[in-house]
C-alpha cells in the first residue's frame, strides 16, 4: 500500500505551468474591457469639419482594472459623430489604414483651443488611455513601461482593435504618454519627449526638421516634401495704458450728507482689480511647404504682422474681488454668528447700578400709594429711552458703533416719514407711485420669499448689508437694529403707521419679519380707529347721556346701571373692539349684554320668536336685497361683523400644530372643530343681533347660500310656491352650526370679545423683533439681499447686453426660487447661489474691461463698433476666438498697438534698469532667439511656439506602404515637447 501511494504524492507536488500570471491577467482584463466597449475592427468615420474638435461633444467611459495589486483606470475618449453608412463598402475597406492614421494627416483641426491634450498633439478623434488610479502613482521604471507597451501590444495584437492604446508613465504633471496603433499590416507608434531645458539647435524650425527627417529614416533620396503647420503665442499683461475704470463708493459722500440718504438704497458694483489679467494672441502659418519659408538661429520669415491668421483669447483674474459679491458675502456671514445684540453692544439694555437699583420687593408698592399715577407717563418707550441713556452713560457715545450723523441718515432714510413733526397717516406704502410695481422684476420677492423692492424691510436689508460692510460690521447691525426696534416700539404707542408697507392682512408670499411689520401696522390701524371710536363716542355720550341711560333694561340695580353707562361710553361708536387694552376688560361677563341675551332665550322659550323680534337690533350695516326673514317677514339685513385675524406664517403653522395634536378621537374633533368655528359663533351673534326674530335657515340664506335649497312645489291650491330647506349636511345629527346657532346670543359685534386682541399681538410682534439676533436677522434679511443683488445685476447687464450672463441670470434666480421657499435653506445651497450671483458680476466685469481696452466707445463708424462688441462678447463666452482680417484688421490693429505701447514701456524701463550689472549679465547670457524676436519688433519673445510636421513616407524600407508620418513641437519658456507619431509597415520591412 505504501508503494502505490507515493506516485500519487508526487502527482500534486508537480507544477501547473499553464496557469496565468499576473501579467498574462493583466492582458486579458484589457482584451475584455476592448471587447466590453466595441472597440474591435475598423470603424471608418467621416471627414473631421473644421472646429470640430472645440465645437463637437466629448463622451468618456472609464473602467478599472488591476497588475497585482497595482490599480490602472482605463479611459475610452471619443467624439461623438453620426454613423456613416458602410454597406457594400466593407470590401473596399479591409485593407484600409485604421482612422487614426488618416486623422494624423487632417490639417482640419490644428491647434483646438480646448481639448484634451494628445487631441493637440496627434490630432486623434478617439483613443484609449490607461493610466495608475490613484493621483499619486506612477509608472517610473524603464523596465515596467516596457512591460505596460508590451501588454498594449499584445492586447491590440489578439483584438484586432484599431483605436490607439496609450499608457501614462511618469508622474501626472508630466503627461508623458508612449502608445501603439495597429492596423492590417501597418502600425503607428507614438513617442515623446519631455524637457526642462530647450537644445538652443531646436529652438527654430530648420532644428526640428533635422530630429523629424533623421527620426523617419526614410531611405528614399528625393525626401516627400514636408508639410508645416506653425503657432506662435504672444502674451499680453500689460495694461498700465488703460486704468481700470472702477470706482469704489464714496463713503464720505454718503455720510456727509452730499449725496443725500438714497445712497442707502443702492448695492455697489464692478470689481475692484481688472477682471482680464492676460491677453493671449496666436498667429498661425497653418499651411507652408518645406523650403518656402526659413526660420533658423540667424533670421526668420516668421513675422506675427505677416501671419495669415489671428485669433486671441483672454485669461480672466482668478476670483478677483467683486464689490457686490463681497457685500452679499459679508452679510451672510452674520448667519453664522451665535452672539445675542446685548452680547454685541455691551452690557444689557434694561441694565440699571448704583442707586438706581430698587429692591424688587418694593416692586409693587406704587399701586397702594394715595396720589394718583399718571399713567401716560409710564409708556414703556419712556423706560428705554432712559435705557438708552444708561447705555450711553455706560458705553461712552464715542463708543457706539454708529456715529449720529451716519444713524440718521439711515433712519431718516428707512422713515421719511419722520422729517415732518407729525408722520403721515396715510404713507403706508410706497408701491402706490412705483410704476414698475406690475412687472417681473419687482415681483420677484413671490419666488424669492423676500419683500417687494419699495418696502421698508428691503430697505432695511440693503442699510444693514452697507452698515455690516462700512460702518462697524455686525456691531453696527446690532446698533442699527436696536434703534429701529425702539422706533417700532415708539409707532406703536403713538398710533402712527410703519412706512414702506403694503395696506391689509400680513403677505404670506414675503419673509416673516416683513409678515411681523405687516402685523404691527394691523394692530395700529385697529387701535386708531378703536381711540378714534372712543373720542367720537364721548363727545355723543356728553350730549345724550341720559337718553341712553333710560334705554337700558329697566330692571338692572343702580350699581349695574352704573357699569352700563361707563360701558357704553366706550362701545357705541368703537367698531367691535374692547376700549381697554387690558386682557381682564374683555366683554365676557357683562351684566347688561347677559341680561339682554338672557331676556331673550327666556322669551324665545316661553313666547316664541315675536318677543324675540321685539328686542332693539343692533349692529346693521345694511339690508340684504330683498331677502326677508322667513318667520316675522321683516327684511333681512347684514350685520357689522368682526374681521377675522390676520395670521403670519409661524402663527398659522402654530395653530396647526395645536389643532394636530388634538388626535383624531370623538372629543378631539369636536373640540378642533369649536376652535375653528370661533369666528362662525362671532359672525352667529352679530347676525342675531341685527335680525331679532331670524332663524338659522336666515343666517345660511347670508351666510352659505348653496347650503340653502329651494324647490318649487304646488301647494293644496295649486299654487307653485318656493320651498326651502337646509342642504344634508346642515341636517347632520351634532352638527357644529347647529350648536353654534343655539350657543350664540345676539351680541353685536362692538360688544364681542376680539377676535383679533390688537394689544397682544402688537406686543408679542414687539417681543419677536427685541429679541432677534444679528444671526436671526440676517437669515430673515438674506432672502431680500439676494432679491436686490439679482435685480441689480440684471441691471447692469441690460447696459452690456450679454446674452450667457441672461442665461445664467435666469438659472439663478430658478435656483433661489427653490431654494429660498424653505423656511432654513443650507448654507452650502445659499452660498452656491452668492458665488452664482459673483460670476455674473465678474462676467459683466470682464465685458466692461474689454470694451474699454478694444475702445468700443471711441468708434465713430456704427459697423465697426458693432464688429468690435461682437468680438468683445465673443471673447467672454468662447474659449478663442478668431480676428477678422487677422493683422490687417479692424480688431487686429487695435491689439498690434496695445502690443506695441507694451513694448515701449518694456524698452523705458529696461533703459533705466540697463546701469544694474545683474541687467547686464542676463543680456549677456540671453539666448540667440530671444534676441532675434526683440530686434526690431513690435511684439514680443513668444511666450510659445507650437510646430506640427508631417509627411508621407514609405517606412522602414523603400518599398514599404506610404504611411502617415507626424511630429508636434511645443516650446515654452520652461518646457520642450516633441510628440512623435511614427508609422511603419509591418508586412513588408
Amino acid at each position: 500500500m505504501a508503494a502505490d501511494s507515493e506516485p500519487e504524492s508526487e502527482v500534486f507536488e508537480i507544477t501547473d505551468f499553464t496557469t496565468a500570471s499576473e501579467w498574462e491577467r493583466f492582458i486579458s482584463k484589457v482584451e475584455e474591457v476592448l471587447n466590453d466597449w466595441k472597440l474591435i475592427g475598423n470603424s471608418l468615420g467621416k471627414p473631421l469639419e473644421k472646429g470640430i474638435f472645440t465645437s463637437g461633444t466629448w463622451e468618456e467611459k472609464s473602467d478599472e482594472i488591476s497588475f497585482a495589486d497595482f490599480k490602472f483606470s482605463i479611459t475610452h475618449h471619443f467624439l461623438v459623430q453620426e454613423s456613416s453608412d458602410k454597406e457594400g463598402k466593407e470590401e473596399v475597406l479591409e485593407d484600409a489604414i485604421p482612422q487614426s492614421m488618416q486623422d494624423l494627416l487632417c490639417m482640419n483641426n490644428d491647434f483646438p483651443p480646448r481639448a484634451h491634450c494628445l487631441v493637440r498633439w496627434y490630432g486623434l478623434r478617439e483613443f484609449v488611455v490607461i493610466a495608475p488610479a490613484v493621483n499619486n502613482d506612477a509608472v517610473l521604471s524603464e523596465s515596467k513601461c516596457n512591460l505596460l507597451l508590451s501588454s498594449v501590444s499584445i492586447a491590440l495584437g489578439n483584438t484586432g482593435c484599431q483605436v490607439p492604446l496609450f499608457v501614462q508613465i511618469h508622474q501626472k504633471w508630466r503627461r508623458m504618454y508612449v502608445g501603439e496603433c495597429q492596423g492590417p499590416g501597418v502600425r503607428t507608434d507614438f513617442e515623446m519627449v519631455h524637457l526642462r531645458k530647450v537644445p538652443n539647435q531646436y529652438t527654430h524650425l530648420s532644428g526640428l526638421l533635422d530630429i523629424f527627417k533623421s527620426k523617419i529614416g526614410c531611405p528614399l533620396t528625393p525626401l516627400p516634401p514636408v508639410s508645416i503647420a506653425i503657432r506662435f503665442t504672444y502674451v499680453l499683461q500689460d495694461w498700465l495704458q488703460y486704468f481700470w475704470p472702477q470706482q469704489p463708493p464714496d463713503i464720505d459722500a454718503i455720510v456727509g450728507g452730499e449725496v443725500g440718504g438714497l445712497e442707502f438704497g443702492k448695492l455697489p458694483f464692478g470689481a475692484c482689480e481688472d477682471p482680464i489679467s492676460e491677453l493671449h494672441l496666436a498667429t498661425t502659418w497653418p499651411h507652408l511647404t518645406e523650403g518656402i519659408i526659413v526660420d533658423n538661429d540667424v533670421y526668420s520669415d516668421l513675422d506675427p504682422i505677416q501671419a495669415p491668421h489671428w485669433s486671441v483669447r483672454v485669461r480672466k483674474a482668478d476670483n478677483p474681488q467683486c464689490l457686490l459679491g463681497d457685500f452679499v458675502t459679508e452679510f451672510f456671514k452674520i448667519c453664522r454668528r451665535k452672539e445675542s445684540t446685548d452680547e454685541i453692544l455691551g452690557r444689557s439694555t434694561f441694565e440699571e447700578e448704583g442707586r438706581e437699583t430698587v429692591d424688587i420687593t418694593h416692586a409693587l408698592s406704587k399701586l397702594t400709594e394715595p396720589a394718583p399715577v399718571p399713567i401716560h407717563k409710564l409708556s414703556v418707550t419712556n423706560m428705554v429711552h432712559s435705557a438708552k441713556k444708561k447705555i450711553r452713560k455706560h458705553r461712552g457715545v464715542e463708543e457706539s458703533p454708529l456715529n449720529n450723523d451716519v444713524l440718521n441718515a439711515i433712519l431718516l432714510f428707512l422713515f421719511p416719514d419722520a422729517a415732518s413733526d407729525k408722520p403721515a397717516d396715510g404713507f403706508t406704502s410706497t408701491g402706490n407711485h412705483n410704476p414698475s410695481s406690475d412687472n417681473e422684476e419687482y415681483n420677484l420677492y413671490n419666488q424669492f420669499k423676500s419683500a417687494p423692492s419699495d418696502s421698508l424691510t428691503y430697505k432695511l436689508a440693503l442699510c444693514l448689508c452697507m452698515i455690516n460692510f462700512y460702518h462697524g460690521g455686525v456691531k453696527g447691525v446690532a446698533h442699527l437694529w436696536q434703534e429701529f426696534v425702539l422706533e417700532m416700539r415708539f409707532r406703536w404707542e403713538n398710533n402712527f403707521l410703519v412706512p414702506g408697507l403694503a395696506n391689509g392682512v400680513p403677505d404670506l408670499r414675503c419673509c416673516l419679519l416683513h409678515q411681523k411689520l405687516q402685523m404691527l401696522n394691523c394692530c395700529i390701524e385697529r387701535k386708531r380707529a378703536r381711540d378714534e371710536g372712543k373720542k367720537s363716542t364721548l363727545s355723543d355720550y356728553a350730549s345724550s347721556a341720559s337718553a341712553g341711560d333710560s334705554g337700558k333694561a329697566g330692571d338692572t340695580s343702580g350699581q349695574d346701571h352704573l357699569k352700563d353707562t361707563d360701558k357704553e361710553k366706550g362701545e357705541v361708536g368703537k367698531s367691535w373692539d374692547s376700549w381697554s387694552d387690558s386682557e381682564e376688560e374683555y366683554f365676557e361677563c357683562l351684566s347688561d349684554t347677559e341680561e339682554l341675551k338672557g331676556n331673550g332665550q327666556e322669551s324665545g322659550k316661553k313666547g316664541g320668536a315675536k318677543e324675540l323680534s321685539s328686542l332693539k337690533p343692533e349692529g346693521r350695516l345694511h339690508q340684504h336685497g330683498k331677502l326677508t326673514l322667513l318667520h316675522t317677514g321683516e327684511p333681512l339685513y347684514i350685520p357689522v361683523t368682526q374681521e377675522p385675524a390676520p395670521m403670519t406664517e409661524d402663527l398659522l403653522e402654530e395653530q396647526s400644530e395645536v389643532l394636530a395634536k388634538l388626535g383624531t378621537s370623538a372629543e378631539g374633533a369636536h373640540l378642533r372643530a369649536r376652535m375653528q368655528s370661533a369666528c362662525l359663533l362671532s359672525d352667529m351673534e352679530s347676525f342675531k343681533a341685527a335680525n331679532p326674530g331670524c332663524v338659522l335657515e336666515d343666517f345660511v340664506r347670508w351666510y352659505s347660500p348653496r347650503d340653502y335649497i329651494e324647490e318649487e312645489v304646488v301647494d293644496e291650491k295649486g299654487n307653485v310656491i318656493l320651498k326651502g330647506e337646509l342642504s344634508a349636511r346642515m341636517k347632520i345629527p351634532s352638527n357644529m352650526w347647529v350648536e353654534a346657532w343655539e350657543t350664540a346670543k345676539p351680541v353685536p359685534a362692538r360688544r364681542q370679545r376680539r377676535l383679533f386682541d390688537d394689544t397682544r399681538e402688537a406686543e408679542k410682534v414687539l417681543h419677536y423683533l427685541a429679541v432677534q439676533k444679528p444671526a436671526d436677522l440676517a437669515r430673515h434679511l438674506l432672502p431680500c439681499v439676494i432679491h436686490a443683488a439679482v435685480l441689480k445685476v440684471k441691471e447692469e447687464e441690460i447696459l452690456e447686453n450679454i446674452s450667457s450672463v441672461k442665461k445664467i441670470i435666469k438659472q439663478i434666480i430658478s435656483h433661489s426660487s427653490k431654494v429660498l421657499r424653505f423656511p432654513n435653506p443650507e448654507d452650502k445651497k445659499l452660498e452656491e447661489i452668492i458665488h452664482q450671483i459673483t460670476n455674473v458680476e465678474a462676467t459683466i466685469a470682464r465685458a466692461r474691461s474689454l470694451k474699454a481696452k478694444f475702445g468700443t466707445e471711441k468708434c465713430e463708424q456704427d459697423e465697426e463698433r458693432e464688429d468690435l462688441e461682437r468680438f468683445v462678447s465673443c471673447l467672454l463666452e468662447q474659449p478663442e476666438v478668431s480676428v477678422i482680417g487677422a493683422g490687417r484688421g479692424h480688431a487686429g490693429s487695435i491689439i498690434h498697438k496695445l502690443f506695441v505701447n507694451a513694448q515701449r514701456l518694456t524698452e523705458s524701463s529696461d533703459e533705466a534698469a540697463s546701469v544694474a550689472p545683474v541687467e547686464e549679465e542676463l543680456k549677456r547670457t540671453s539666448s540667440s532667439e530671444e534676441r532675434r524676436q526683440n530686434s526690431g519688433s513690435d511684439f514680443p519673445a513668444p511666450a510659445g511656439r507650437e510646430l506640427i510636421l508631417r509627411t508621407t513616407v514609405p517606412r522602414p524600407a523603400p518599398y514599404s506602404k506610404a504611411l502617415p508620418q507626424r511630429m508636434y513641437s511645443v516650446l515654452t519658456k520652461e518646457d520642450f515637447r516633441l510628440a512623435g507619431a511614427f508609422s511603419a509597415d509591418t508586412s513588408f520591412f
